[in-house]
C-alpha cells in the first residue's frame, strides 16, 4: 500500500456471494441496495462534489463485477485516489465501512483468527447442536428428534423378545445416535464447518463405530457436559480451540517443508515480492504483525527496505499488504501463523502452485 495522503470519502463494500444459476439477480439486488445505502450516507455527510464521484467510481466496479469466479465474497474499496476489487474464497458477513482505512490484512487475520466451528453434545438422553461464530454458542435445530425417547417404541417392538434390558438400552442408543449422526450431516452440509464431538466415553464409543462424519471431527471431549451453560462450554473449549489451531500452523509448516524439498518456495520478503508479482502463489504465510517498509527497485518485481533518511513521501506504506492482495488477486490464500515461527525464513514464505503428495 503507498503511502498517500488521506483522501475522503472512502468506502469499503464486503459481500459475501452465490455463484449458484438463479442467484445472480438476488446478489445484484443485494448490491444495490448496499449502494443505495452508501449513497445516502455519502450524501448526507459530504458536499455533492466530493460524494458523486466516489459514487460514480463504486457504481462502475459494482457493474463490472465478475459472477462466476466460484468464490465466496466480494470485497470492494473506493477512493478519490484508489479502487480494488478483491474476489475472496474466505466467506465473510456483509459490512459497510466508510472512511476508514482499508487494510487486507485486517480483514483476513480478524476471519482467520475467528474460526467458527460446530459442537454436538451427545447423552444417553439427547443431544444438543450449536454453532460457534465470533466466541458466541448459537443452538442449532437437528432435521431429526434430538430426544432419546422419540424412538423408544420402535425399539420396544423390534426387541420385544430379548430379556436382556441392557442389550435393549443398546439398541436404543444406537438407533438415537444413528439418526442423530444423519442430522449432523445436513448440519455440516449447510455450514461447512468441522465438529467437535462432546460425550461420555460410552456414548462417544457408540457415536464413533456409527458415525459418517468421522472425518468432520476434530476433536472429541469425553464428559458429562449435557448441563453446562454456554459460558462454561467457552471455557472447557478453549484449550481443545488452542490445540486445533497449534494443529493448523503445524500442518501449514509441514506443507512449507514439503514446498521447500520441491523447489517451490520462496522465502524472505524479497523472494515473496517476486513470485506474488509473478503470480506464482498458491498459499502465503506470514507471521503476524510483520510489517515492512519498502521502496521500489529499477523493476515492479525488485523492492528494497525503505530507507528513512530519504524522506520520499511515496514509498510502499507496507510491502507485506501488498504482497497479500496479489496474492488474494491472482487466486490464493493467506495463513497467518505465531511470531517467531517462520524466523528461519524471514518471517514470510509463499508456496508456489504444484501438487502436494
Amino acid at each position: 500500500m503507498l503511502k498517500t495522503p488521506k483522501y475522503l470519502p472512502s468506502i469499503s463494500l464486503i459481500m459475501p456471494i452465490e455463484t449458484k444459476m438463479g442467484l445472480k439477480t438476488e446478489l445484484s439486488y443485494k448490491l444495490k441496495m448496499s449502494v443505495d445505502k452508501i449513497e445516502d450516507q455519502l450524501r448526507q455527510n459530504y458536499p455533492e462534489e466530493k460524494a458523486t464521484p466516489v459514487l460514480k467510481r463504486l457504481r462502475k466496479l459494482v457493474s463490472e463485477l465478475k459472477y462466476d469466479t466460484h468464490k465466496k465474497t466480494i470485497a470492494i474499496y473506493v477512493s478519490p485516489l484508489l479502487e480494488k476489487v478483491f474476489y475472496l474464497d474466505i466467506p465473510f458477513e456483509e459490512k459497510i465501512i466508510i472512511d476508514d482505512s482499508f487494510e487486507i490484512r485486517d480483514l483476513i487475520y480478524s476471519k482467520k483468527q475467528n474460526q467458527n466451528y460446530l459442537l454436538t453434545i451427545l447423552s444417553g438422553k439427547e443431544s444438543k447442536v450449536f454453532l460457534n461464530m465470533k466466541g458466541e454458542f448459537i443452538p442449532l435445530t437437528l432435521n431429526v428428534p434430538d430426544k432419546i425417547e422419540a424412538y423408544k417404541n420402535d425399539i420396544n417392538e423390534k426387541t420385544a423378545n430379548f430379556s436382556d434390558e441392557s442389550e435393549r438400552k443398546e439398541i436404543l442408543l444406537d438407533k438415537f445416535l444413528h439418526f442423530t449422526d444423519n442430522g449432523l450431516t445436513a448440519i455440516i452440509l449447510e455450514h461447512k464447518l468441522p465438529l467437535f464431538v462432546m460425550g461420555t466415553e460410552k456414548t462417544i464409543g457408540h457415536f464413533n463405530i456409527i458415525t459418517h462424519n468421522a472425518n468432520h471431527v476434530i476433536d472429541y471431549i469425553t464428559g458429562n457436559y449435557e448441563s453446562e451453560t454456554t459460558i462454561e462450554l467457552q471455557k472447557i473449549m478453549a484449550p481443545y480451540i488452542a490445540k486445533w489451531k497449534k494443529a493448523i500452523q503445524n500442518g501449514l509448516m509441514k506443507k512449507i517443508d514439503e514446498a521447500m524439498s520441491q523447489k517451490k518456495l520462496a522465502y524472505g520478503i524479497q523472494e515473496v515480492w517476486k513470485a506474488s508479482t509473478e503470480k506464482k502463489g498458491k498459499i502465503l504465510v506470514v507471521e503476524k504483525n510483520f510489517m515492512y517498509p519498502a521502496q521500489h527497485g529499477s523493476n515492479p518485481d525488485v523492492i528494497y527496505k525503505y530507507d528513512e533518511n530519504l524522506n520520499n513521501s511515496f514509498y510502499i506504506k507496507d510491502a507485506v499488504d501488498d504482497i497479500i492482495e496479489k496474492v488474494l488477486g491472482s487466486g490464493g490464500d493467506v495463513e497467518f501463523v505465531d511470531e517467531g515461527l517462520l524466523n528461519e525464513y524471514g518471517k514470510i514464505v509463499l508456496i508456489e502452485y504444484y501438487e502436494f503428495i
